[in-house]
């Protein structure tokens, strides 16, 4: 993958806040933080360079993106962070500016005729299948209307993940899918799996939040 275009997009828009959280977070001197930040940006572009190209309609280069960013500084701190730290740190260097309002725009359009097209074209495209970086997943609306679930059966972080002996720290990575739910307005995130926890596959399941607001006052 080429570094130019939207790696250092990435770079440039993220790395500011994943500095500044190694203080916030981890308790880092301002001094380690740039030493941090200094060494994974090289780390960055070599984990970026050996990775293939996305292909077009693949809606998930991004995530692989993101992921070779949070591995970056992993593998640049002095000690190997917990998952619950680890966890924190990456929901909160992630949630810039930028990331809240474009999950906001993004749970404006969710459940719209163009949202579940797009959904249909990711699951038929079963991009994994040519490029293990990718995803696999099969979409599923709930009968009730309430939503729809992504259940993905092959998962390009957990690939990458493994390929740099950080395969432990996935679950990190995963908690982000509730955090940019609720940033969204717009639904309530459910999962009862993952792959990077044993699990069969990786449900991500969207339910909308007018939909339970109706059923829980239908209830009382």
């Amino acid at each position: 993958m080429k570094y130019a275009g939207m790696p250092f997009g990435m770079w440039t828009l993220f790395a500011p806040s994943f500095r500044n959280q190694l203080t916030a977070v981890f308790g880092y001197g301002t001094n380690t933080a740039k030493a941090i930040t200094k060494k994974a940006k090289p780390k960055y572009r070599e984990i970026i360079s050996e990775l293939p190209e996305f292909e077009k309609g693949d809606r998930f280069k991004m995530n692989l993106v993101n992921c070779a960013m949070i591995s970056a500084f992993i593998l640049s701190m002095p000690e190997r962070p917990k998952v619950d730290r680890l966890t924190d740190y990456y929901a909160k260097s992630m949630m810039t500016k930028p990331m809240k309002w474009f999950c906001r725009m993004s749970g404006k359009s969710k459940f719209t005729e163009k949202d579940i097209a797009g959904m249909k074209a990711t699951a038929a495209l079963r991009a994994a299948d040519r490029n293990p970086y990718s995803w696999n997943m099969e979409l599923y609306e709930y009968p009730d209307d309430s939503g729809y679930e992504g259940r993905f059966t092959k998962c390009g972080i957990c690939v990458l993940m493994k390929k740099l002996g950080l395969y432990d720290l996935t679950p990190a990575l995963c908690r982000l899918d509730y955090t940019m739910s609720e940033a969204g307005g717009a639904t309530d995130f459910v999962r009862q799996y993952t792959l990077a926890s044993g699990g069969p596959y990786c449900d991500c399941g969207y339910k909308k939040k007018s939909f339970v607001k109706a059923g829980t006052e239908a209830g009382r």
